[in-house]
């Protein structure tokens, strides 16, 4: 593998060179070890690492113990964060909603954000370790298709029919959501929230209602247009279903897109520069990773408050 400077050597504008792994070069997630007969991944192991850090450092730095009636600076922080996002949230899903989405949303905001920084940091995607392997020709396309790197074999170390090489450098650990598989298990959560909070709040006649109702005042449109409308919008009712149901694949590309291709770039361009040019793009990748994680919350609130928040403008709109 080539030698490269480490993402936090040039975040730092440091002077020394570490030998490194593309770690967004495969699509696919690297198997590390199998527990319980289970494979585990370096895009699973960071999950679990960082999300243990991340309690820990609310836990023991922001909260220093717990929450008090006297905050401190880091509990200020966080309240403050809590705060400006409920103000956008909760008129989204309305308040009764609200109190019991809050914990999923904010959730899933400081997860998102928290593996799209994790990218940033050092060792991720830089530790690891080298798989060489001597293989036939005729395995070649399928070492290329798990991501290793084929050359030719020098002549005094070519075994038989095995005149090949197959490389692969394999991170540790990896950013999460370069790895489809977590955006995708995080969309489904969101579709599924979606799905509970719509019928425990807004019932299944609601849900119905909005997709295959009819939309028209009966008042001001003509009966036979009114009746009519009847088998158009149960028609539209149809492409509602499938909207709602491709959201987890539209919420789930359009967070690995973002975090795969920030990857991806880094990449080229720590491998064209080694010290301060780069630093721009770990700014803009902190500014991407945030973007992202918001989007992803909004997303979620707005979908959930879609058919939820009805209730609170009809009662907002009855005269006191």
């Amino acid at each position: 593998m080539p030698v490269k400077t480490n993402k936090i050597l040039s975040f730092f504008a440091a002077a020394i060179i570490l030998p490194s792994g593309a770690s967004a070069e495969s699509v696919k997630p690297d198997v590390l070890f199998e527990f319980c007969s289970l494979p585990v991944t370096n895009s699973m192991l960071t999950t679990w690492v960082f999300v243990i850090l991340g309690i820990l450092f609310v836990r023991f730095v922001l909260l220093r113990g717990g929450p008090k009636k006297v905050p401190s600076t880091g509990q200020l922080v966080l309240e403050s964060i809590i705060d400006a996002l409920g103000g956008i949230l909760e008129p989204i899903t309305g308040k009764k909603v609200y109190k019991n989405a809050m914990g999923l949303l904010f959730g899933l905001f400081f997860f998102v954000l928290m593996m799209n920084w994790s990218g940033l940091l050092p060792g991720v995607g830089s530790v690891g370790r080298e798989q060489i392997a001597t293989i036939a020709p005729a395995q070649a396309q399928e070492y290329k298709e798990q991501g290793f790197t084929v050359s030719e074999l020098p002549k005094e170390e070519v075994q038989g029919d095995k005149t090949l090489k197959a490389e692969k450098f394999v991170p540790f650990i990896r950013p999460a959501n370069s790895d489809y598989n977590t955006p995708f298990a995080l969309a489904m959560v969101s579709f599924l929230a979606w799905f509970y909070f719509v019928f425990r709040y807004a019932g299944p006649k609601t849900l119905y209602d909005d997709w295959f109702g009819n939309k028209a005042d009966k008042s001001d449109t003509p009966v036979l247009i009114y009746y009519l409308l009847f088998p158009i919008f149960f028609a539209v009712g149809f492409v509602e279903i499938i909207s709602a149901a491709i959201r987890p694949v539209s919420l789930s590309c359009r967070l690995f897109g973002n975090v795969f291709g920030g990857e991806m770039l880094l990449e080229s361009m720590y491998g064209m520069f080694a010290y301060i040019l780069p630093l721009p793009f770990c700014f803009l990748e902190l500014l991407v990773g945030l973007v992202q994680a918001f989007i992803f919350t909004l997303l979620t609130a707005v979908y959930i408050g879609l058919l939820t928040s009805h209730e609170d403008a009809h009662h907002e709109a009855k005269p006191q």
